[in-house]
């Protein structure tokens, strides 16, 4: 097969600074991987590593290299291999191939059709107490039942105070709370303060400790309060068997996957697969991507979760960009929806 590919850069610029426990971000940088093929037909597909996150940020310094790497996969047997190291760069470029063919599977289940939309959840960023509290209003009026906080910036003191005003307004029927610490909390603090959480009947937590500690993080999830969810734990585990020995040394309640940070679409669904046959629960999420990465992030989803899936994704980042792209995928209340 003949393909043209063109690799192009662009910066996005957040409407307001997106703070986590990590740093703030007021822009994103993203690469596009336009592929044609001796037909004319065009995929596009979105490479967007986060710096300070993602195990190929340092091959995005030099971009010739991306081309060839990206030139090399393409003229490969198996492109997913080649690119196993590279999983923004995968990412975008089983985004492109699979739109080129209209693949099955990820273009033939209602929400690719436009007949069902996604559930998602509102997400809420690390502000001031007024500030996060006006948050969470604002998605309730939007229609969200499903609202992840993220923590870990402003003080546990007031953090936990926002989640017990929010709690003692809206009940677990009105309002289900996911928080993400982003591995802000230290081993020895970590389970009181799971603890006090669990009181509020949060949903779940993602990677209260900073990852890399699997002992500790094994024996917060022995004897978690509350389910933990692991997100960055998964960067850079690329090999199915690296992802059996962290799931069987750690055992999560949840895994929250991104396909951008931890193995592009076939690595996604490695880390479902493998989760499943442990008992264990996952859902999706983008990582900063604009709305092409984030479209083809739905789309997996609604391949690996079915039509009738109720459990809110982590698909709510669409609305971030002063200057995003416009790719098809619109937000309807509380769901994403293909167009």
């Amino acid at each position: 097969m003949s393909l043209q590919i063109n690799i192009t850069e662009k910066t996005l610029h957040f409407r307001k600074p997106a703070r986590t426990s990590r740093g703030e971000y007021t822009e994103h940088r993203m690469v596009l991987v336009t592929i044609t093929d001796e037909k004319g037909r065009v995929g596009t597909g979105e490479c967007a590593p986060l710096p300070d996150l993602s195990c190929d940020a340092h091959a995005y310094d030099d971009m010739g290299r991306v081309a060839r790497l990206i030139e090399e996969a393409v003229g490969s047997e198996d492109y997913t291999e080649v690119l196993r190291p590279y999983p923004a760069m995968l990412f975008a470029l089983e985004s492109a191939m699979y739109e080129i063919s209209q693949s099955p599977i990820l273009y033939d289940t209602p929400f690719a059709r436009g007949e069902k939309g996604i559930p998602i959840n509102g997400l809420v960023w690390m502000a001031s107490f007024d500030e996060m509290l006006t948050q969470v209003k604002e998605k309730l009026k939007t229609g969200f039942r499903c609202v992840k906080l993220k923590i870990g910036a402003i003080g546990w003191d007031e953090e936990i105070e926002l989640i017990r005003f929010v709690r003692s307004r809206f009940g677990k029927d009105i309002l289900q709370l996911r928080v993400d610490a982003n591995g802000a909390f230290s081993p020895d603090e970590a389970m009181a303060r799971l603890s006090q959480l669990a009181e509020y009947g949060i949903h779940s937590i993602e990677q209260p400790i900073r990852k890399g500690q699997w002992d500790q993080m094994a024996e917060l999830c022995r004897n978690t309060p509350l389910p933990i969810a692991l997100d960055e734990e998964l960067i850079g585990v690329n090999s199915p068997e690296e992802k059996c020995q962290l799931l069987d040394a750690i055992h999560p309640q949840y895994l929250v996957i991104k396909p951008t940070l931890h193995g592009g679409m076939n690595g996604t669904l490695e880390w479902v697969n493998e989760a499943r046959k442990r008992g264990i629960g996952s859902w999706l999420t983008s990582a900063l991507e604009s709305n092409i990465g984030l479209k083809n992030v739905a789309l997996l989803s609604a391949r690996i979760y079915g039509a009738d899936n109720t459990f809110p994704q982590g698909l709510g980042t669409g609305q971030l960009f002063t200057d995003n792209i416009d790719v098809g995928t619109v937000l309807r209340g509380s769901e994403i929806w293909m167009n």
